[in-house]
């Protein structure tokens, strides 16, 4: 915990500071949501085929859905909503031919069902 899916247009791929917004993001996570740093995972998902509005080229996207553990209040998750969609604003230039959309759901892991297991490294 927590988990995040960055969904970007493939129009972004070489101006999207990736490692920037994931780093920034971690920090928000654990900044705002309490959340482990080790515990962070991002996971970006490159769309080569999107439909925004009417169709035409000149639309490009960025969502990122983060996953983190239930009992934060709404107000701690619109405040992490707000940081993260701050984060995309300086992490993902403005495109010079597309109109660039850009949203967050911040969504709630059930603590009662989610679970994990950490593997440590084995070492030769």
């Amino acid at each position: 915990m927590p988990h995040s899916i960055v969904e970007y247009s493939a129009e972004l791929a070489d101006t999207f500071d990736r490692p920037r917004f994931a780093k920034g993001l971690h920090e928000a996570l654990v900044r705002i949501a309490g959340g482990r740093a080790a515990g962070c995972k991002t996971r970006f998902v490159r769309l080569d085929e999107t439909y925004i509005a009417d169709g035409s080229p000149g639309y490009a996207m960025v969502h990122v859905q983060a996953g983190i553990l239930s009992g934060r209040t709404p107000q701690v998750r619109r405040e992490l909503a707000e940081a993260v969609l701050e984060l995309l604003r300086d992490s993902v230039p403005p495109l010079p031919a597309a109109e660039l959309q850009m949203s967050v759901d911040v969504r709630e892991l059930d603590s009662e069902t989610y679970a994990r297991h950490e593997t440590p490294a084995v070492s030769s």
